[in-house]
């Protein structure tokens, strides 16, 4: 027979537990959810911090865009003017001396087609070799690479304008197009984007298949490359377009000044002698010169993101 169990009222265990209390239990902590992340007050305070140092001059860019020459020194800098004169300032950068703005312009377009499409398309070339090939070399070239990305451009700047120099191709576009084509950075960015983006069993399926490497690389390969590309030309079309120390010791020729250099000249004749005072035009070129590169962040963001994202996860 099973034995009952008894059970004590809560009068007779406090008796019997004498002078002794009761163990209290220990409320449990709120576990944070694991996909909540921390808050960090420091962290906030700097991401705000880069935030102002990122918007504040575009906003003074655009709000000093709308006002004329007296309007700058006669309103606050963050603040518009009684008149608005986007419209009037715009037409006036695209007019002035004879319309040099829409040649700086042009100027500025083919040294980005030629000198930016060239780097990215010579950087595919490279990293898709460097990553899907064995040869001779390969690790003395990954070190040239690496270092040639250590090295500021202006340190080069010298040198390669003495070369030009001496072929006698300053004061041409080819002087500022050409060493352009050379982008040790976008070349490392393809190779780590190649190695990581295409498969080896894809590549040895098309052999077999009987298709050529020429073939293989643009029906196989560039399709899947297309995120890399989209950065890589993302990276050399903003550093060409606003290379500014390159074309300063290469071109003498206003005919041939990129916008960055065409703009420092109109800002440079307020301290000349009987020059015009156009401060007004220099602050709507420079918002005008922004706006491609604004689009072609937003439009190709998607295609950029991933392509930097390459290679930071194994799977």
């Amino acid at each position: 027979m099973s034995t009952p169990v008894t059970t004590a009222s809560p009068s007779a265990s406090a008796a019997s537990g004498g002078s002794k209390s009761a163990p209290r239990l220990r409320t449990p902590r709120k576990k944070r959810s694991p996909g909540r992340p921390k808050r960090s007050v420091l962290l906030t305070v700097l991401t705000g911090l880069i935030l102002v140092y990122t918007v504040v001059p575009l906003l003074w860019l655009v709000i000093n865009a709308t006002k004329t020459q007296a309007g700058l020194a006669d309103s606050n800098g963050l603040w518009f003017a009684h008149h608005f004169a986007l419209w009037s300032n715009i037409h006036d950068t695209f007019t002035y001396h004879d319309g040099i703005f829409v040649r700086w312009l042009l100027n500025t377009l083919l040294y980005v087609v030629l000198g930016a499409g060239g780097a990215t398309f010579l950087s595919i070339l490279g990293g898709y070799a460097l990553a899907k090939f064995n040869f001779p070399g390969k690790r003395a070239i990954f070190a040239v690479v690496i270092g040639a990305v250590a090295v500021p451009g202006t340190a080069l700047a010298v040198p390669t304008f003495l070369m030009f120099s001496k072929m006698g191709l300053t004061d041409t576009p080819w002087a500022v197009i050409i060493p352009s084509l050379v982008s040790p950075f976008g070349l490392y960015l393809m190779w780590v984007f190649a190695t990581e983006a295409i498969p080896v069993e894809l590549l040895e399926a098309a052999r077999i298949d009987g298709a050529g490497e020429i073939r293989t690389f643009f029906q196989v390969s560039l399709p899947l490359l297309a995120p890399g590309v989209v950065t890589v030309l993302l990276f050399t079309t903003v550093a060409t377009w606003n290379n500014y120390f390159l074309p300063l010791i290469m071109i003498k020729n206003p005919d041939w000044y990129p916008l960055t250099l065409g703009l420092d000249a109109w800002n440079s004749q307020a301290q000349t002698i009987g020059g015009d005072v156009i401060f007004n035009l220099v602050i709507t070129g420079s918002l005008l010169t922004i706006v491609p590169l604004i689009a072609a962040f937003l439009l190709l963001q998607k295609y950029w993101q991933s392509g930097l994202a390459a290679g930071s996860v194994k799977e």
